[in-house]
C-alpha cells in the first residue's frame, strides 16, 4: 500500500489549488459584501416619458431599498439609444455602480444599422438580467379614418410615400417594425425618427405624424380613450390588454412577428460577484407580487432569469435582427 504522502510535490500542488480556490470564494464573498459602496447611476439611453424611462423609475426605489444606497436615474438620449449606451460601455467604471437600462435597439440592432458605432454591445457590456418582452401595436391617428391593416395598405399603395411613421429613433424596435411592415406589405412609408418614444408618441397623438409602431404599454391609455386607433399587434398571440385587436398575421401578414425587449447591463469587466448580486437582487424584486402587478401594467410579462440567459438572447437577437436590417434595407437617418 502506497503512503498517501509518497509524492510531496503533487500533494503540495493539490493543497495550493485548494487554497487558491478558497481565496477565490472568499474574494467573491468580499466583493458581494462590499458592493455597493457608493451611489449608483442608472442610465436610461432615451428621454423621459417613454417605456424605457418608466421601467427605470419603477425599479429605482426598489433597488435603492434593497441595495442600501441612493440610485439616481439619468436620461441620456440620442442616436437611437447609442449615446447613453456608449457612455456606460466606454466611460463608466467597471464596478457595478453604473447600470444601463439596455434596449434591443442599441444592444442587437444598431450594430447593423449604423455605419460607425462607438461601442460593441457584445464585448463592451456585460449582461445582468432581462426585464421585459413587449409586443408592439400598429396604430394610427383617428384623423386618417383607417380601422384595419387592409385599409391602411390599400391607402398606402394608392398614395406612395403619403404616410409618415414615427419611431423612438433609428434602430429602435419602432423603426425596425415600420421597415419590416413596409417590406411585407409592399408599401413605402417615410420614417420620422425622434429622440425617444415619449416625444414620438406625443406628436402622434397631436396629429403631427399619422402612424407608429409603439410599445403597447405606452400607447394603451391613448387607444382606450380613442385618441389613437390600434390596427394590429406584432406578437404571435393577441394581447390580453387589447383582445379585440388582431395580430399582424391575422390581419393578413403571416409571419410578421417582433417584440421589444429590455434588460440591465454593466460595463464589461465588472466583477462576476457584483453581477451576481445585482441579478439576485433584481430577481427578488420581480418575485414580489405587488411589484409584479405594477410591472405587468406596463404591458410586458415579468421575464427575469439569469445573466447567462440574457447574454444568450442578446447574441441570438443580434444575428436575427441584423439579418432583418439587411433584408429591409433600413439605414440610420
Amino acid at each position: 500500500m502506497r503512503h498517501p504522502y509518497r509524492h510531496p510535490a503533487r500533494h503540495l500542488a493539490r493543497r495550493t489549488l485548494l487554497a487558491l480556490a478558497g481565496l477565490g470564494l472568499a474574494g467573491a464573498a468580499l466583493a458581494q459584501a462590499g458592493y455597493p459602496s457608493k451611489p449608483i447611476r442608472f442610465v436610461v439611453p432615451y428621454p423621459p416619458g417613454g417605456p424605457t424611462d418608466l421601467m427605470a423609475r419603477l425599479l429605482q426605489p426598489e433597488l435603492q431599498t434593497r441595495l442600501g444606497v441612493p440610485v439616481l436615474v439619468e436620461n441620456k438620449g440620442g442616436a437611437g439609444g447609442n449615446v447613453g449606451s456608449a457612455e456606460v460601455a466606454k466611460q463608466a467604471p467597471a464596478d457595478g455602480h453604473t447600470l444601463l437600462l439596455a434596449a434591443s435597439g442599441p444592444m442587437a440592432v444598431n450594430g447593423s444599422l449604423f455605419r460607425n458605432m462607438a461601442f460593441n454591445a457584445l464585448t463592451d457590456l456585460a449582461p445582468v438580467i432581462q426585464i421585459s418582452s413587449f409586443p408592439l401595436v400598429f396604430e394610427v391617428h383617428p384623423s386618417t379614418g383607417i380601422k384595419t391593416v387592409k385599409e391602411f395598405i390599400a391607402r398606402a399603395k394608392a398614395q406612395p410615400g403619403g404616410f409618415s411613421f414615427a419611431s423612438a429613433g433609428s434602430g429602435t424596435p419602432q423603426h425596425l417594425a415600420g421597415e419590416m411592415f413596409g417590406k411585407a406589405a409592399g408599401v413605402k412609408l417615410s420614417h420620422v425618427p425622434y429622440r425617444g418614444a415619449g416625444p414620438a408618441l406625443n406628436d402622434l397623438v397631436g396629429g403631427q405624424v399619422q402612424v407608429m409602431f409603439d410599445v403597447l404599454g405606452s400607447s394603451l391609455p391613448f387607444i382606450q380613450s380613442d385618441k389613437l386607433v390600434a390596427l394590429a399587434v406584432t406578437s404571435a398571440q393577441r394581447s390580453p390588454s387589447l383582445p379585440k385587436v388582431p395580430t399582424m398575421a391575422e390581419a393578413g401578414l403571416p409571419g410578421f412577428e417582433t417584440t421589444a425587449w429590455h434588460g440591465i447591463v454593466v460595463r464589461a469587466g465588472t466583477p462576476e460577484p457584483v453581477i451576481a448580486k445585482l441579478n439576485s437582487t433584481l430577481n427578488a424584486i420581480f418575485k414580489e407580487p405587488a411589484f409584479r402587478k405594477k410591472w405587468e401594467a406596463l404591458g410586458t410579462p415579468v421575464v427575469a432569469g439569469s445573466a447567462a440567459q440574457f447574454g444568450q438572447l442578446i447574441r441570438t437577437e443580434s444575428v436575427r435582427l441584423g439579418r432583418v436590417v439587411r433584408e429591409s434595407g433600413a439605414t440610420a437617418d
